[in-house]
């Protein structure tokens, strides 16, 4: 936990950029109604601060870890045919390798009764927009980023390669996010947009859907696309659960036996 001044100063100064960038684009091009601090904004803010001040350290420690023993794993054949082969192809290879793992694993999360417990504080935001995006719990998180990039950790691609691939899917997960009606045209069905993404956080009986992250192709491939040329109407989850900050890091952790509010039964219609 890093509480230093500098860090603070990059907190603010991501948070302005940020905030410039997306606000303009929300009221320009707004999918739904809303004003600026609406209801939860200061819940998500203190994940947006969360995220930046506390959690990101113990992530990115976590995949140097792997990362310095990935190398004394028997993989050096594999290892060096990836690094003998040219950007564009490895370039090629990060961007598919890690959306089926994430495709995957993002489906599993929804699927998977332990998983849920967690990945479920994303979906309860009442509102999706950029700020939004960043109501995780840090496990969540931590699987998120783990599931990503292992398979290319242990493959060889270089951990600065993958930082920066990292910080572009930031991004776009942030775009995908926003409250805005913007869509790629007919690039749609390669990069998706926030409209797919919006359905993912519908409440709707529209359930388990849009699972990818940056191109819906494994949706398309699996059966789980789903674009009907509008906005959903409303967001979050059917659960009656807290939705304060705090009560959203500690819940999860806690025997379901000493909880009021449980988690369904995880299913793939468990949706929000």
């Amino acid at each position: 936990m890093d509480f230093t001044l500098q860090s603070l100063a990059d907190t603010a100064i991501a948070f302005a950029i940020l905030f410039a960038v997306f606000l303009p684009l929300e009221r320009l091009f707004p999918a739904q109604k809303t004003r600026v601090f609406r209801a939860e904004w200061g819940i998500d803010l203190c994940f947006f601060l969360g995220q930046y001040l506390l959690w990101t350290a113990p992530v990115v420690a976590a995949l140097v870890f792997v990362n310095r023993y990935a190398a004394e794993l028997p993989l050096q054949g594999v290892r060096a045919f990836v690094a003998a082969q040219p950007f564009w192809l490895q370039f090629v290879g990060v961007i598919l390798i890690s959306d089926v793992c994430i495709y995957w694993g993002h489906r599993f999360s929804h699927t998977n009764k332990f998983l849920w417990r967690f990945h479920r504080v994303h979906h309860t935001a009442p509102h999706v927009d950029w700020l939004a995006a960043h109501r995780e719990h840090p496990f969540d998180n931590l699987y998120t980023r783990l599931i990503e990039n292992l398979p290319l950790i242990l493959l060889g691609f270089p951990l600065e390669a993958l930082a920066g691939f990292a910080m572009f899917r930031g991004l776009w997960a942030i775009y995908i996010h926003s409250n805005v009606t913007l869509m790629p045209g007919p690039l749609r069905f390669v990069l998706g947009g926030p409209r797919l993404h919006h359905w993912h956080h519908a409440q709707s009986d529209d359930a388990g859907v849009n699972f990818a992250n940056l191109s819906p192709l494994m949706d398309l491939a699996f059966g789980t696309y789903h674009d009907p040329g509008r906005m959903p109407e409303s967001y979050g989850i059917h659960e009656d659960i807290a939705h304060g900050y705090v009560a959203q890091m500690i819940e999860p952790l806690l025997p379901a036996a000493l909880l009021s509010r449980n988690p369904p039964a995880p299913s793939e219609s468990v949706q929000a």
